[in-house]
């Protein structure tokens, strides 16, 4: 898959700092704002965003020209010193798995653990 020329979506999970959320407490302000703030100048498109219970705070997904502009948006957020996490994945639409997996099947075989 090329990551040049069409929109790729990613999801980024995080986790808050208790500095975080005791800021957040103190002065509650709009987080999908501050999501669209980093990912709209790098050219994407906020999708979604949730928070959650358990292990991580929440999840962002959002499309991005390509893995560099992706990469760039993780790097600001991570940088804040807000997050005690951030995890980004690209996703994969599920009418592309057919390809991944053609491509897969094409190298059965040709692959040999170390050592062998």
């Amino acid at each position: 898959m090329s990551d040049k020329g069409v929109d790729m979506k990613f999801m980024i999970q995080f986790s808050y700092t208790p500095q975080a959320w005791a800021g957040m407490m103190k002065n509650p302000t709009d987080r999908v704002a501050a999501a669209r703030s980093v990912i709209e100048p790098l050219g994407g498109r906020l999708e979604s965003m949730y928070f959650t219970f358990g292990e991580r705070d929440g999840f962002v997904i959002f499309d991005a020209p390509d893995s560099e502009a992706a990469a760039a948006g993780a790097v600001a957020v991570s940088s804040s010193g807000a997050f005690r996490s951030v995890q980004t994945t690209q996703l994969i639409e599920p009418d592309q798995l057919g390809g991944v997996l053609g491509k897969a099947g094409g190298l059965v075989g040709g692959y040999r653990t170390p050592g062998t």
